[in-house]
C-alpha cells in the first residue's frame, strides 16, 4: 500500500476544467482515510479552489491532502483554511517573451483557430498557459479541436526552438503549459516529497496522460508506479481497488 497516490486534475478527476462530481468527491474522501492525496496539474489556485477544494464531502480529512497548482510550482496545504506553502513566479521580463512567442508561434503553424472563448494566454505567476480554443471554450469544442494531440505538437516543437530553458508542456485538453526549465511533474513530485517527507517509492501517480509528450509522462520517467486511466469514471474504479487494499 501506497502512502501517497497523487493524480492529475482535468481528465483525470475532472473533465476540462469542470468541477469534481459528487462521487468524485466521495471517492477522495474514501482514499483519504487510507492515504495522502496530491492533486498537481497546470491550473492555478482559483481553478483548483473551484474544481475540487470547494467539492469535497465535509467528512474528507484535508489535513492529509496536497494541492500542487501550477504543474508543482505552487503548493497548497490544509489547517484552519488552505495556505500556500511556496510560490516560484516569474519575472515580466519572462512572462512578455512568452506571450509574445505563443503569438509568433500561432501565426507560424497556421494552427490559429477561427473562434475563441475568453483570452487564449493565462498568467499564472509561476506558469503561463495558452488555451488554444480560449479559457472559458465549451468543453465540446475543447474534446473536438486536437484529440490526438497532433496539432499541439507541432505548435510545442515550434515553442520549443522559440523558447530555449524553458519546459513546455501539453496539458488538458487543448492546453500548453509554460514553465521554468525541468519544470513539470516530475519536478513538482520531487518537491512533493521534499515537503511532506514521504519518499517517491512510496507515491504512486495517476493520470490521462502518460504517453511521450503527455504532460503525465515525467512522473513515469521519475520512476513512479503508474496508471493511466481514460476519464474520471475509470480514475474512481482506480480509487475503490486502492481504498478496498487499504483496509
Amino acid at each position: 500500500m501506497k502512502q501517497l497516490v497523487a493524480f492529475d486534475l482535468d481528465g483525470t478527476l475532472a473533465l476540462s476544467k469542470q468541477p469534481l462530481l459528487e462521487d468524485m468527491g466521495e471517492a477522495l474522501a474514501d482514499l483519504l482515510g487510507v492515504a495522502h492525496v496530491a492533486v498537481i496539474s497546470g491550473g492555478d489556485w482559483p481553478q483548483f479552489q473551484k474544481q475540487v477544494a470547494s467539492r469535497l464531502p465535509e467528512r474528507a480529512d484535508r489535513s492529509r491532502l496536497w494541492l500542487m497548482p501550477t504543474t508543482g510550482t505552487k503548493l497548497y496545504t490544509f489547517k484552519s483554511d488552505w495556505a500556500p506553502v511556496y510560490a516560484e513566479l516569474f519575472s515580466d521580463v519572462e512572462r512578455r517573451g512568452i506571450i509574445d512567442a505563443f503569438a509568433a508561434s500561432l501565426a507560424a503553424t497556421g494552427f490559429k483557430p477561427e473562434r475563441t472563448w475568453g483570452e487564449q494566454v493565462e498568467d499564472r505567476g509561476s506558469q503561463v498557459t495558452f488555451s488554444a480554443l480560449g479559457q472559458q471554450a465549451p468543453l465540446e469544442e475543447k474534446e473536438h479541436w486536437d484529440p490526438d494531440f497532433a496539432k499541439r505538437k507541432v505548435i510545442q516543437a515550434d515553442l520549443a526552438e522559440r523558447l530555449p530553458g524553458l519546459s513546455i508542456n501539453m496539458g488538458g485538453a487543448t492546453s500548453i503549459d509554460i514553465t521554468r526549465e525541468g519544470v513539470d511533474k516530475a519536478y513538482g513530485l520531487k518537491k512533493l516529497r521534499d515537503a511532506s517527507g514521504i519518499s517517491l517509492e512510496a507515491m504512486m501517480f495517476i493520470g490521462d496522460a502518460i504517453f511521450p509528450g503527455g504532460n503525465d509522462y515525467p512522473a513515469k520517467t521519475l520512476g513512479l508506479d503508474t496508471v493511466r486511466v481514460r476519464d474520471p469514471q475509470e480514475t474512481i474504479s482506480v480509487i475503490a481497488a486502492i481504498v478496498a487494499c487499504g483496509k
